[in-house]
């Protein structure tokens, strides 16, 4: 055995060098930023979106639109989003290029977070159910009714386009706006070393602000606690998505009943 196996290694200037000021790494950094970018293209990825179905309608009122594209307006724009967000985070993740984006959103198949999410979510309909109601006596029923609620409502649709609008309410929305906010945008805030807490709180105003819907906002916000908690004590995206899901269904039951005739 030679003497140059006792020698010592020399160190990898890459794991010994010192973080740059706030202590956050350089590539994490620049991962952070690119997901703010990737987060913010969805937003007008969305947005454009939006416009673009209005605009083949006579008017900008999503309330007059015909049913196709009121349907395509509460599925398109988030389904984009939604996409960007994957390519995005894909785009930017390391490692292999399969499971590039699930690994950088942070999502996980994992039975025990599904059952957490599933459990968060069934605790904010508790919360949610009491405190819509309180709001709607606070600010009035018209006031406190969500955009889609107000586009949906008096229509009346054929069996398919009321299921499609169940499910777009239900399951999509809640996967696009999570790869959004519990997504790209938490983990835009994780690579720049922010304390979890505060990232739970910026993500939930951020989404109860994005909806755009100004007198909801504090409703929203309330809304989203127990769906960021799920995320924050599983670290797995999966979880908010299931609590989310959940949060939804109980709407989307209303929508599906409503708009087939079966409520008034």
């Amino acid at each position: 055995m030679g003497d140059d196996q006792n020698e010592p290694v020399p160190p990898d200037d890459r794991l010994t060098a010192p973080p740059p000021p706030g202590g956050v790494p350089a590539r994490r950094g620049r991962t952070g930023l690119g997901l703010v970018a990737v987060f913010f293209a969805a937003q007008v990825t969305m947005l454009l979106a939006s416009v673009a179905v209005l605009l083949t309608s006579t008017g900008a009122d999503p309330a007059r639109l015909e049913d196709g594209r009121l349907l395509a307006l509460l599925t398109v724009p988030i389904s984009l989003a939604g996409l960007v967000a994957v390519l995005g985070a894909a785009w930017l993740g390391g490692g292999p290029k399969a499971g590039r984006a699930r690994r950088e959103l942070a999502f996980r198949w994992h039975g025990r977070d599904a059952a957490i999410g599933l459990g968060f979510g069934v605790g904010g309909l508790v919360i949610a159910l009491p405190a819509a109601a309180l709001w709607a006596a606070w600010v009035g029923s018209e006031q406190a009714s969500s955009a889609v609620g107000d586009a949906f409502t008096g229509r009346d649709l054929a069996p398919t386009a009321a299921v499609v609008a169940f499910l777009a309410v239900f399951l999509l929305a809640p996967i696009g706006e999570e790869l959004l906010f519990r997504g790209v945008l938490w983990r835009a805030l994780e690579h720049w070393g922010w304390n979890r807490w505060v990232v739970f709180a910026v993500t939930s105003l951020a989404f109860s602000v994005a909806h755009l819907e100004l007198l909801r906002t504090p409703l929203l916000l309330v809304l989203s606690i127990p769906i960021g908690l799920a995320r924050l004590i599983t670290g797995n995206l999966l979880a908010s998505v299931i609590a989310h899901q959940v949060n939804n269904f109980l709407p989307a039951i209303a929508l599906l009943l409503a708009t087939t005739g079966a409520l008034p």
